[in-house]
C-alpha cells in the first residue's frame, strides 16, 4: 500500500479573538486556541456524514483533551432539510468560515447541485488563507466546483467516481482508495471512509495515541490507511458458515498484533493459516484491500508512532519493540510513510499536560509547536543535529529490501 503523498502536521494556529477570556497575569498564559472545525451543510443534508464529523471533532470525552471546537454553518442560516426527513436548525452563515481552521463538506446532494456563488467565493477565500478543506463522500462534487481540485488526486464514493471524473475531467479521480490527503485539501470515499479520514487528520494534528483514544471511544476498528481499497469482496455466500470463518483473517490479525516485537514474516503468516503465500495475498486483497506485507508494515509504523508519543524510549529500542530490527530501518520506513523522522515526530507530538498541540494542515510532521522558549529552541537544535547525523549514517548504508 503506497504512502499518502502528504501528511497533516503541527504548525502554530492563527491568533484569534475567540479564545478563552483573559486571565490575570499571575494565572499564567491562557490555553492555546482550539482548532476551529466548521461543517458547511447543504439541503438536503446527509445526517450520517455530518454526524461522523461531529463525532470525531465535536464530541467531548472526559478522558481525552478537547483540541477542537466544532460548528455548523449554511449559506443561509435557518432550517436545513435533511435526507432523514427532518429539518435541522443552523444558526450560523458563511461568516463562520472566516474563523475556521478546517472546513468539512459532509456530502453534497444531489451531486449536480450547483455551488452558490457566495459559497464558491467563501471556500476559495478560506483556502487562500490556509484553511484545510475536507470533503466526505459526495462532498467532493462541491469541492470540485471551486476548481481547487484541478490537477489533484481526489476520491469519492465508488458508485459516484465515474460521474465525478466525467463532470470534472481536470480532477484526477481515484476510486480505489479510502481517502486522499494533500495537506490543504482532503477527500474521502463514502460513509465510513469519512471516519477514517477524520481520524487520519486527528493523527496528523495530535498524534496516533490521541486518535486511537477517539477510535476506542467510538468502538472503531484499527486504523485504515488511505491507500486501502474502498470495496473488498465479501467471503463467498455459497460456502458454509464454517468455511467462511476458516477464510477470515481476523484470528491471524490478532495473532500478529500480539507479536510485533518478533520477526514475523509474510511466510510465517501464511504458515500460521497453513496456506501458501499466494493464497494469503489473495485473502488480504479480498478482505482488506492491501497486501500482507504492507498491512504488517503499517501496523509496525503505527505502533512506533504510539511509542514515540508516549514513551522516552530511544529510537533503537522503539525499532526493536515494533519488529523493525534497527533504528536505521525504522528511520527509513518512517520517512517513507510519514515524510519525517522519528525524532522530529516525537518533538511534534510528545505533548505535556500543560500544553496541547496547535494544529493545521501542512506537509511534514515536524512543525513548530509554538512554545517559543529558549529550552525548546535548544531542544530543536540538538534534535536537528542528531537527525543530520542519522541521515549521514543512513546514506552510508545499503538500501534495505522492500
Amino acid at each position: 500500500m503506497p504512502a499518502d503523498p502528504a501528511v497533516s502536521a503541527l504548525v502554530p494556529g492563527p491568533a484569534s479573538a475567540h479564545g478563552p477570556a483573559a486571565r490575570p497575569a499571575a494565572a499564567g498564559p491562557p490555553p492555546p486556541r482550539r482548532h476551529q472545525v466548521v461543517a458547511l451543510v447543504h439541503a438536503p443534508q446527509s445526517t450520517f456524514e455530518l454526524g461522523l464529523a461531529a463525532e470525531v471533532f465535536g464530541t467531548r470525552r472526559p478522558a481525552l483533551p478537547a483540541y477542537y471546537d466544532f460548528r455548523v454553518c449554511a449559506p443561509r442560516p435557518g432550517p436545513v432539510r435533511t435526507t432523514a426527513g427532518y429539518d435541522m436548525l443552523v444558526t450560523e452563515g458563511l461568516a463562520a468560515l472566516d474563523t475556521a481552521d478546517t472546513v468539512v463538506i459532509p456530502g453534497w446532494t444531489p451531486d449536480d447541485a450547483p455551488l452558490d456563488p457566495a459559497v464558491h467565493r467563501a471556500l476559495r477565500h478560506a483556502h487562500r488563507r490556509g484553511v484545510r478543506l475536507v470533503s466526505i463522500c459526495s462532498g467532493a462534487f462541491a469541492l470540485a466546483q471551486t476548481g481547487l481540485l484541478d490537477g489533484r488526486r481526489a476520491t469519492t464514493h465508488w458508485s459516484r467516481a465515474a460521474d465525478l471524473a466525467a463532470r470534472f475531467p481536470r480532477v484526477e479521480v481515484d476510486a480505489d482508495v479510502l481517502y486522499i490527503d494533500h495537506g490543504d485539501l482532503a477527500t474521502s470515499a463514502g460513509a465510513a471512509a469519512g471516519v477514517d479520514l477524520c481520524l487520519h487528520l486527528v493523527r496528523g494534528d495530535h498524534g496516533a495515541a490521541h486518535a486511537a483514544g477517539i477510535a476506542r471511544h467510538m468502538v472503531m476498528p484499527p486504523h485504515r490507511e488511505g491507500g486501502q481499497a474502498q470495496y473488498a469482496a465479501p467471503l463467498s455466500a455459497d460456502r458454509t458458515d464454517g468455511a467462511r470463518m476458516a477464510q477470515s483473517l481476523a484470528p491471524l490479525l490478532g495473532w500478529v498484533s500480539e507479536r510485533l516485537a518478533e520477526p514475523v514474516t509474510v511466510e510465517d503468516m501464511a504458515a500460521r493459516l497453513r496456506i501458501s503465500s499466494r493464497t494469503l495475498a489473495r485473502r488480504f486483497a479480498d478482505q482488506l484491500g492491501t497486501s500482507p506485507g504492507q498491512w504488517l508494515l503499517g501496523l509496525r509504523i503505527g505502533a512506533a508512532r504510539t511509542l514515540l508519543e508516549e514513551t522516552d524510549l530511544p529510537v533503537e529500542a522503539v525499532a526493536l519493540r515494533v519488529g523493525l530490527s534497527s533504528a536505521t530501518n525504522l528511520r527509513r520506513r518512517f520517512h517513507q510513510a510519514l515524510h519525517t523522522t522519528p525524532a522530529r515526530y516525537r518533538r511534534a507530538f510528545r505533548l505535556t499536560s500543560q500544553e496541547p498541540a496547535r494544529t493545521a494542515g501542512a506537509r511534514s510532521a515536524g512543525g513548530n509547536t509554538g512554545r517559543g522558549t529558549d529550552e525548546n529552541a535548544v531542544g530543536n537544535a540538538v534534535g536537528n543535529a542528531v537527525e543530520n547525523a542519522d541521515a549521514t549514517a543512513d546514506k552510508a548504508l545499503p538500501r534495505l529490501a522492500e
